[in-house]
């Protein structure tokens, strides 16, 4: 998602933009496509920003850049970073106790993204932000590159809550309209004059109206993997047992996913959880 995103940013001509990806033939390809100049994290210090935006894999993904591999040591005094990788609340807490951060003055922001690949490459995600307020309006300014919402929910961890919340109820709603399509192939309707029949009606979502088609032409091609999910939903359901929250769909849902991955369909789009039902 980082590859379009870096994309829509390298339009902005008042930006100096440097791009890097830890793949390097990704950053070649990137510098190809846009223009700008590719960053060597082996020396950090060579260039002084004013700010950072990170889309990575995972907390490990994070660190490693960041604080193993020193890029925060790259950044100016009273500088940020905005992080769009879905991450732990220990993750975050690691970052804003550092002491790098905190004697630099850098505000930190956790903003995970929502939207996916096509959301990514459109311009249309939606960003849910924690962090302080000030160089907010700054970040703003920024994420409208490539961004259709962004709303600042509250202090650090707030957006990764605000995430972890959208991806339990994407799960639901993905294991839901696997049950209604295979209810409707199972009984050979007209599934065109299904979608067209319900998807106007309380059962719309951008679920719907984004891989209904796909899922019933078993197309599950389109980004955020079944891995991704296992690994966000782990995030999610270790939070809610912190709360006392016992999710029974969310483990549900959570066990199917872990069940396609293990068959060797971790790298398939979430809509895949529909094939547990053809099986």
């Amino acid at each position: 998602m980082g590859y379009p995103m870096a994309g829509h940013l390298s339009l902005n001509k008042d930006l100096n933009l440097v791009v890097h990806n830890r793949t390097a033939h990704v950053s070649k390809n990137w510098m190809k496509e846009y223009k700008g100049s590719k960053l060597d994290i082996r020396n950090p210090i060579d260039i002084q920003f004013d700010g950072l935006i990170t889309c990575l894999k995972d907390d490990a993904a994070i660190i490693d850049v960041l604080i193993n591999k020193k890029l925060i040591l790259s950044l100016k005094k009273n500088a940020f970073i905005i992080d769009h990788s879905t991450t732990s609340l220990d993750l975050i807490k690691i970052i804003v106790t550092n002491n790098e951060i905190i004697d630099k003055n850098i505000s930190f922001y956790d903003a995970p993204v929502s939207g996916g690949e096509v959301g990514a490459i459109n311009g249309s995600l939606s960003a849910m932000i924690g962090g302080p307020k000030n160089n907010f309006a700054t970040i703003k300014r920024l994420m409208r590159s490539y961004s259709k919402s962004i709303v600042h929910i509250g202090p650090n961890g707030h957006g990764q809550l605000t995430k972890m919340v959208n991806q339990l109820c994407i799960a639901g709603l993905i294991q839901g309209l696997s049950e209604g399509i295979a209810l409707g192939m199972a009984s050979e309707l007209n599934m065109n004059k299904v979608f067209d029949g319900i998807s106007n009606g309380a059962a719309q979502s951008w679920q719907m109206d984004n891989r209904f088609k796909t899922m019933i032409k078993d197309k599950f091609n389109f980004g955020f993997a079944v891995d991704l999910m296992i690994k966000d939903l782990k995030i999610s359901l270790k939070e809610s047992k912190l709360k006392n929250l016992d999710l029974d769909v969310g483990k549900a849902v959570l066990k199917k996913y872990q069940k396609l991955s293990t068959q060797g369909d971790g790298k398939l789009d979430t809509s895949s959880l529909i094939k547990l039902l053809s099986e």
